[in-house]
């Protein structure tokens, strides 16, 4: 049986007779909108040709969605676990087609708006863009600093608590009555949750009380922290936490190839609903023309005309900053430059005390671009980031980058871009990472040339793109993934409706 893109399917009631030939069929459903109309099928059909896609029949039950005439198969019995891993959105539901406006929660942990962290950046330009595409979008993260309005959001502050672990990392559970109520009242179409986290768990109860999908974006990698902060027993139970969450959410975001590999490695979620949040960087804000002679003066401790590596990030044991003493060691004409804070920091100064080394403590704005944009070269030993926002902007600032090959870098500096936007050392190599600093300190030109390169490669990612995908496609992904759970919840239920009330046959001549 064929049927063409032209098809007009106009909704009947189950009582409408028909003029086809019915005797000794399974039946497929076409849908528009809400009503539907059986279709009878003879069991010798066994295939099915819809916009130029073939699928075996085998007594599945088929959703054909009218408008782009696209399958989606609801399987049963034994072919479910299959489903589960294999079976993904129908392609309409994947296109980039416009969606209309929603009411989006963003359940985000810690606060994009006071903690300087890799994601800051991401979530900010993230609601911006959301709100310039029509969305009305609720914030809910933790109380400091949040500002009465950022881009028309409404924002809502939860009482936080220090993380045991980490007492710069503010937590909080944000399910109180009033954050229930205020959601409540919103009444989102979608809830999306950071995690892994506190936050996340509240996220979760509030998405299942009201009855909307949650989509969680993973940001932080915590098992790889475990052992650098507390026992590496609590690895095995984090991995179950995540595990519990993300399977209990309707899509999972990652920031990088690399973190869905470990997902799905430790079987966290299905492959299918596993989606990546595309990278991004502000290149205005980011950008060489910040560079400043002042700037370089402060960084380098006066000393402008020394080459200067800059390094900006979390100051973290977990980002294996004690490797860059070993490596200035080994190239005492450069200067070092640290900017941002942490609970690292003091060990770090003790470390580097008496070395040509500046700690900035943080800097936003302006003062931070003006960072970027001054050094001469950007260094990242770190081997547990998720993507490495702080590349991006390196780059995207006309830096050339050295960085560990690990995490998310390598998908910033790809194999075939290694030497023409940036260097990747082997994690832990000092021989491996002096090697490619060594001719960046001394070769101006080659310096420029790199820098240039890279931040003409950074032209090509806006956060706008990515937040347009996000809202346009992901989570369109994740509404179909709920209904389609939801609709599993209910066979037993149809299945009981139909013994008690079974409907009558129709007489099709």
């Amino acid at each position: 049986m064929m049927v063409s893109h032209s098809l007009s399917v106009n909704p009947v009631s189950a009582s409408s007779s028909c003029s086809c030939s019915c005797s000794g069929v399974s039946a497929f459903t076409i849908v528009s909108g809400v009503s539907s109309v059986s279709i009878p099928r003879r069991r010798s059909i066994s295939s099915l040709t819809l916009t130029g896609r073939r699928r075996e029949s085998r007594g599945r039950e088929f959703v054909v969605k009218a408008k782009n005439m696209t399958i989606a198969e609801l399987t049963r019995g034994e072919e479910e676990e299959e489903d589960e891993e294999g079976e993904g959105p129908p392609l309409m539901v994947e296109s980039a087609r416009v969606s209309q406006p929603r009411r989006i929660a963003l359940f985000v942990e810690p606060s994009p708006f006071a903690y300087v962290s890799g994601y800051k950046n991401r979530f900010q330009n993230f609601i911006k863009y959301l709100r310039e595409m029509g969305d009305e979008v609720l914030v809910v993260t933790t109380h400091e600093g949040v500002p009465d309005e950022f881009h028309g959001a409404k924002l809502i502050g939860s009482r936080s608590f220090p993380c045991p672990l980490y007492q710069k990392v503010p937590l909080s559970l944000a399910l109180s009555p009033r954050i229930i109520s205020e959601v409540a009242k919103f009444k989102p179409d979608i809830i999306h949750a950071s995690s892994p986290g506190i936050m996340v768990f509240g996220a979760l109860a509030i998405a299942k009380m009201l009855c909307v999908p949650i989509v969680m974006s993973y940001h932080t990698h915590v098992p790889v922290y475990i052992p650098r902060y507390t026992f590496s027993w609590l690895v095995k139970p984090m991995w179950l936490v995540i595990k519990f969450l993300h399977r209990a959410a309707d899509l999972t975001l990652v920031p990088s190839t690399a973190i869905a590999r470990d997902l799905q490695a430790y079987k966290v979620t299905t492959a299918n609903k596993i989606r990546l949040w595309n990278k991004g960087v502000d290149s205005e804000s980011f950008h060489p023309r910040f560079k400043s002679h002042e700037m370089r003066l402060r960084l380098s401790n006066g000393e402008p005309d020394r080459p200067l590596i800059v390094h900006v990030g979390r100051l973290g044991v977990e980002k294996s900053l004690d490797f860059l003493k070993r490596a200035m060691d080994r190239i005492p004409e450069a200067r070092i430059a640290f900017i941002g804070d942490g609970p690292y920091r003091e060990e770090l100064e003790r470390m580097f005390f008496g070395m040509p080394a500046v700690f900035t403590g943080m800097l936003q704005g302006e003062e931070l671009s003006q960072a970027y944009a001054s050094g001469d070269i950007f260094v990242m030993p770190s081997e547990s980031e998720t993507l490495g926002l702080v590349v991006l902007e390196a780059m995207s600032s006309g830096l050339p980058v050295v960085a560990a090959r690990a995490g998310g870098i390598p998908e910033i500096i790809s194999p075939d871009q290694e030497g023409k936007t940036g260097y990747l050392f082997s994690p832990g190599d000092l021989e491996d990472c002096v090697s490619k600093l060594e001719p960046l300190l001394h070769d101006r030109e080659l310096r420029e040339r790199i820098g240039k390169a890279a931040r003409e490669e950074m032209e090509k990612y806006d956060w706008r793109a990515a937040t347009q995908k996000i809202r346009n496609e992901q989570y369109n992904a994740a509404i179909w993934f709920w209904r389609k759970k939801r609709a599993q919840l209910l066979r037993p239920i149809q299945w009981l409706a139909k013994r008690l009330f079974p409907s009558p046959q129709l007489n099709c001549r």
